[in-house]
């Protein structure tokens, strides 16, 4: 049967209803503005921005000045005092009006996202779901959490490109919720059109918020370094945090830093492999691209057998392929585990590190191919990429120290407990780390010995959703925690002496 385009989601069709919901979004020509000084302005340099599903040309990435930035941050530190003036009831009024609209507009929004960032529509909609719901409860639970604390004033906002809606908009709508006014970066590499949707939905509403785009290295002097800038969020990669982190060190300024560390699951003593097969399927949903994913598993060597026999199976069973095609006739979006990556670029940085591994020692366990009936004939493969397993990774490769943001697993097989947890601890702090075991109160010993900031005991652990507290251990988080109330803490001031739960240079505090 002949393979088409889910017609409803066809780019075409998506951006005329996006030009025409939301004009004042564009320029003349077509060309997706930044929300600046209360208005839609400054389309800056255009930069191709190509989808990874199969090379359609989106549209252009606007790509703005420092200055501009900057224009759009003081207009942010001006609005501040009106805002934080406003009564909770009336924000609250204003962020409900925005979600019951997202809320209306979130198959669009998915469908975007599919196009943007790659991501099997039904795993974007429930990001676009997460963030209406995730928001929702904080308005049910503001008043409690807020009490007399006052906003600490203009929160910038850059994030990366994996969850622009259920991270990067949430967090924007809470730092709004409790009197901030704030100011979001569109990621580099997707997300753009999702996020216009949603700031102009919030524009429209009357809320303080601004959206710029661009380099950001150009940007950060703006955004990151800028004295207007109270407080500062930041969810990407270890480089470009340990930076920013440096340059906040002696600066009265609020912030969380989110980083990569390598996530593991420990595998000692244990027999049901059978429930742990399922959580390993289900944590390849979008490729890796998740700063909670479990990319290493660290085995005891005499259940290895036990291991892979579960293992590749669940390997072999993963469904890849462009998720918006469909068999002529169908009216839903295939079920697929994952996409395309980000990009290309991701797609190259993975071979280099299974090149690298594999050139000092370590063993393919297994390599995946692409089934071509998934694609559209001749259409453009460069951002898939198929699951990849390697065992016995050597130490002076890159991948052993490094996440690889994608579908490259590593096993390292251990003899002790010691070499279990030394081998788990490879990263120096992570955001998670889980342990698979028969016997509840070993795991709990062994679980004690993990640097993950969230640990689990035969399951894996994610982000989390309303009152679950996030962060991370080691190099893996700088700053404040969130999360629950502790998002709210760490945008807004109390007593002077208070000292807030994070990993700072002076100490660490973890959460009740």
């Amino acid at each position: 049967m002949k393979k088409i385009i889910l017609p409803q989601a066809e780019w075409s069709v998506l951006m005329d209803r996006l030009t025409k919901e939301y004009p004042e979004s564009f320029d003349e020509e077509g060309n997706i503005l930044n929300l600046i000084e209360n208005k839609w302005q400054e389309p800056g340099n255009r930069k191709p921005f190509h989808s990874a599903v199969d090379g359609t040309l989106l549209g252009n990435y606007p790509m703005i000045t420092s200055e501009a930035c900057k224009k759009a941050v003081a207009a942010c530190s001006q609005s501040k005092s009106k805002w934080r003036k406003e009564p909770l009831a009336k924000r609250k009024d204003k962020v409900l009006s925005v979600l019951d609209d997202m809320d209306k507009a979130k198959e669009f929004i998915a469908f975007l996202l599919v196009w943007e960032i790659g991501k099997p529509y039904d795993q974007a909609l429930d990001g676009v779901n997460r963030c209406i719901s995730g928001v929702r409860w904080y308005l049910d639970n503001i008043e409690e959490m807020l009490g007399d604390r006052q906003p600490v004033g203009v929160v910038s906002n850059i994030a990366s490109w994996n969850y622009p809606l259920s991270v990067l908009v949430h967090a924007c709508l809470v730092q709004l919720l409790c009197g901030n006014t704030v100011i979001a970066k569109t990621p580099s590499d997707g997300g753009l059109f999702a996020l216009t949707v949603c700031f102009a939905i919030g524009h429209r509403h009357g809320l303080p918020m601004s959206l710029v785009s661009g380099s950001g290295a150009v940007l950060s002097e703006a955004l990151v370094k800028n004295d207007q800038v109270d407080c500062l969020s930041y969810v990407g990669g270890k480089s470009n945090g340990r930076i920013i982190a440096a340059s906040l060190y002696d600066r009265n300024k609020r912030y969380m830093l989110e980083m990569e560390g390598v996530n593991t699951y420990g595998v000692w003593n244990f027999s049901y492999f059978e429930g742990l097969g399922k959580q390993l399927k289900s944590g390849f949903k979008y490729g890796k691209q998740r700063c909670t994913a479990y990319v290493r598993y660290v085995i005891e060597r005499s259940l290895f057998p036990q291991f892979l026999e579960m293992y590749l199976p669940i390997l072999k069973s993963l469904k890849v392929g462009h998720p918006l095609l469909v068999d002529q006739g169908e009216s839903k979006a295939p079920d697929l585990d994952f996409g395309p990556l980000i990009n290309s670029r991701k797609v190259s940085d993975l071979n280099v590190m299974l090149t690298d591994a594999m050139g000092k020692g370590a063993v393919a366990l297994y390599q995946g191919k692409i089934n071509p009936y998934d694609f559209l004939p001749n259409q453009d493969l460069s951002a898939y990429y198929a699951p990849t397993a390697l065992l016995n990774i050597p130490k002076n490769s890159t991948l052993y120290h490094n996440e690889p943001f994608g579908p490259l697993d590593s096993i390292v097989l251990v003899d002790s407990k010691e070499e279990l947890v030394s081998e788990m601890n490879v990263s120096n702090g992570a955001l998670v780390s889980s342990i698979a075991c028969d016997d509840e109160q070993e795991a709990k010993e062994i679980g004690a010995q993990l640097r993950g900031f969230k640990v689990g005991i035969n399951k894996m652990k994610s982000r989390g959703d309303n009152e679950e507290t996030f962060g991370g251990i080691g190099e893996s988080w700088k700053g404040c925690f969130v999360g629950g109330k502790y998002l709210v803490l760490a945008v807004t001031t109390g007593d002077k002496n208070e000292k807030l739960v994070g990993n700072f240079p002076d100490y660490s505090l973890m959460p009740e």
